[in-house]
């Protein structure tokens, strides 16, 4: 059985999205969907939630954490990481959820958010995944010489449409075989197929105005 996953979807338990919990589950059947991952900013709690509400998609509750060296993703969590933690720390916590690791838009060029250069040559061996695709890229330039010496050290590329509103679910995703252990989705991701789409300039304006609003 193969299963549509979009990886990296904000709520409006995130600080910048405005996304119902309610709406996802409908919004992602329609767009072909029947797993998303829920990624909120330093928090789990929207993710927690939706587990509970979801009857017909799976939930894979997930964090995008502000470390001191920037932001990367835990997966299958259990329990909230603080921000300001270092990355090394923050992957420390992963791993002891149970959890995967994963580096979110590294190559957005315009994130300030994003995890540096170095940190990432350092902590190549204790990471899973990266987002080679990110709807929202701005101006993305794919390092692929990088991105082949990951694939090299075992690390899986991944997309994801970074939603925070509910018309971005399933701009990019990835079709895999199912899952039932975060390890078993590790190793079907592999062999996953990537579907990825920008979304336009134009919803940065509406998150800011939704990050003012709240």
């Amino acid at each position: 059985m193969l299963v549509n996953v979009d990886l990296h979807i904000h709520t409006n338990y995130s600080p910048c999205a405005s996304l119902a919990l309610q709406r996802i589950e409908k919004i992602a059947l329609r767009r072909g969907l029947n797993c998303i991952a829920i990624t909120d900013h330093n928090t789990i709690d929207g993710a927690l939630e939706l587990q509970s509400l979801a009857k017909h998609i799976r939930v894979i509750v997930g964090e995008e954490i502000k470390t001191l060296e920037g932001e990367i993703i835990g997966y299958f969590l259990k329990e909230r990481i603080p921000p300001a933690l270092s990355v090394r720390e923050t992957i420390k916590e992963i791993r002891r959820q149970g959890g995967l690791v994963s580096i979110p838009h590294p190559f957005d060029a315009f994130r300030t958010s994003r995890i540096t250069r170095a940190a990432l040559e350092q902590i190549i061996s204790e990471v899973d995944m990266i987002e080679v695709f990110n709807s929202r890229d701005l101006l993305q330039k794919v390092d692929n010489v990088f991105i082949e010496e990951w694939k090299r050290n075992g690390v899986v590329p991944v997309v994801g449409s970074d939603a925070h509103q509910g018309w971005e679910i399933g701009k990019s995703y990835v079709i895999m075989e199912d899952f039932t252990t975060p390890q078993e989705f590790l190793s079907s991701i592999r062999t996953a197929q990537l579907i990825s789409k920008k979304s336009p300039i134009w919803v940065h304006l509406v998150t800011k105005i939704v990050k003012q609003f709240k």
